[in-house]
């Protein structure tokens, strides 16, 4: 099945998504990675304002190059999602709706995906100059230290991706 969806729409149709699904995906996206994940982790657990609001957030791991001349950001593809893995629990149960990436995700994050009504999505590795042409817009909004890997804000328009995981327990990764 395909899907033609915003990202203020992936709450609702998150319970009809199935792992297999392509989803076609414009709207805000939040680029995070690790060094991001651990300072918001730390902004969490000190009750601090964070850089966006997690509530029905789409996180895309990814650290966008540079952008050249005409477009929104250089090469933007997904980067290993394991590595996001002892955030992604906590960020799913704070309200994350969907996380964009690429590879398998720990049990712990499949449960938290299930009990949250979540998704996980996956983009095609090793594709970033392609995947820049799907993204409008971007601004750093937190972390600019981290330089690629600092928070960004992204416009997706009509980027491709895969349900990996869905929240009915349906895995792309479980044979």
């Amino acid at each position: 099945m395909e899907y033609i969806l915003n990202t203020n729409e992936l709450r609702s149709f998150a319970p009809e998504l199935r792992a297999g699904d392509r989803v076609v995906l414009s709207g805000t996206v939040y680029t995070s990675r690790d060094a991001a994940h651990k300072r918001i982790s730390e902004s969490i657990n000190k009750g601090e304002k964070l850089p966006y609001d997690l509530q029905d957030a789409v996180i895309y791991y990814a650290g966008p190059t540079p952008a050249p001349e005409g477009l929104a950001v250089g090469a933007c593809g997904p980067t290993t999602s394991s590595r996001m893995d002892v955030f992604a629990p906590d960020f799913l149960d704070k309200g994350v709706v969907a996380m964009v990436g690429k590879g398998e995700r720990s049990s712990a994050v499949c449960d938290a995906i299930i009990r949250n009504k979540a998704v996980y999505l996956c983009a095609i590795g090793g594709a970033g100059a392609l995947a820049s042409k799907c993204i409008t817009a971007c601004d750093v909004i937190a972390y600019e230290d981290l330089g690629c890997e600092s928070v960004k804000k992204l416009t997706f328009k009509d980027f491709p991706l895969t349900v990996a995981i869905d929240c009915n327990g349906g895995n792309i990764f479980v044979r």
